[in-house]
């Protein structure tokens, strides 16, 4: 078992535009982070949709999904997308949220269901490991959970999707890390719409 991120980024190193908020979950300025994953065909498959693109990218998405068996999350990413996904979220899988208020676990179609977590990210991520069986532990988001887990030494591989776009601002993901943590490179591909970087974490 692998416990992964898979993050968007600009090529100045930001995940987040200005300002993110629930109702702005990207932040200003941060469109071109996402737009090269919509017209995906693996990804708009798990929206519910149809059509869209095979290609280089979308086999990835989908090699992504196909890997993960539980997902952790935080309350803001939950709060933002809970209407979006409807009754069908795209997880098909358990996912734990992070939050300080307690909810009963929601049973969703499709597989999916949302437990609720209030002891924090290592209870969240041992949960989640119990239910992931042999499959991988993916840490979804938003980017401060992200970045919660990576301070921890908890994320075993980190794949990056370097958008060629330049945002300026807004939130940078290995902000306040510190120095220290070795990588080594797991793969490199290369598309029109974004170079894909795996990186695995040395212990």
């Amino acid at each position: 078992m692998t416990v992964t991120a898979d993050m968007a980024i600009s090529l100045d190193g930001f995940i987040a535009g200005t300002d993110v908020a629930i109702d702005n979950p990207g932040g200003d300025g941060a469109e071109p982070l996402f737009e090269w994953i919509h017209n995906l065909a693996s990804w708009r498959e798990r929206q519910g949709m149809t059509g869209g693109e095979e290609n280089r990218d979308s086999e990835l998405m989908r090699e992504w999904f196909d890997a993960t068996g539980a997902v952790v999350m935080g309350r803001m990413m939950y709060d933002t997308g809970e209407e979006f996904w409807g009754d069908n979220p795209p997880f098909r899988a358990p996912v734990f949220v992070l939050t300080h208020r307690p909810r009963p676990t929601l049973v969703k179609e499709g597989g999916t269901t949302f437990t609720f977590v209030t002891d924090g990210i290592h209870s969240a991520l041992d949960r989640a490991k119990a239910a992931a069986g042999d499959r991988n532990v993916d840490i979804a988001g938003g980017a401060s959970t992200v970045q919660q887990y990576l301070k921890e030494g908890l994320i075993d591989e980190l794949q990056l999707h370097v958008v060629p776009a330049l945002l300026g601002e807004g939130l940078r993901l290995f902000e306040g890390l510190g120095a220290g943590r070795r990588l080594e490179p797991v793969s490199v591909v290369g598309t029109p719409l974004a170079t894909h970087l795996k990186y695995r974490f040395v212990k």
